[in-house]
């Protein structure tokens, strides 16, 4: 059974930055596709981005990350981090990484994940 844990979450000022990553027990990570979601405080869950176990990242439509998040993994290290600069006070919220089954492609619909974290707190305020 894998079991996701997200680190790195805190309290940072605006414009600057925050790495978060997702590792596991249980089992590995180089077999499965990860991707990072958040909740803001009164929306709906929402995808970032998803890397597939190859590599190859999904970005999902919205604009208001693009380009100041990033996502990457490192097998060896058994984690998929999530770097995220020039944060901004509406980039507040819990952010989660999600995985899907083994050897399933990336998906932008949180329902086809079926593995969670329990989520980290990033918090962007002067």
């Amino acid at each position: 059974q894998l079991q996701l844990v997200e680190s790195g979450g805190g309290l940072v000022q605006p414009g600057g930055s925050l790495r978060l990553s997702c590792t596991s027990s249980g089992s590995t990570l180089d077999e499965v596709a990860i991707a990072w979601f958040r909740r803001l405080p009164g929306k709906e869950l929402e995808g970032i981005s998803c890397i597939t176990k190859r590599g190859v990242v999904n970005h999902y439509p919205d604009d208001s990350v693009k380009g100041r998040f990033t996502v990457t993994r490192d097998n060896a290290k058994n984690t998929v981090d999530l770097q995220m600069n020039s944060l901004k006070p509406e980039d507040t919220g819990v952010y989660f990484c999600a995985a899907r089954r083994p050897n399933y492609l990336c998906s932008r619909w949180p329902n086809d994940y079926a593995y969670w974290g329990q989520g980290t707190q990033a918090t962007v305020s002067s």
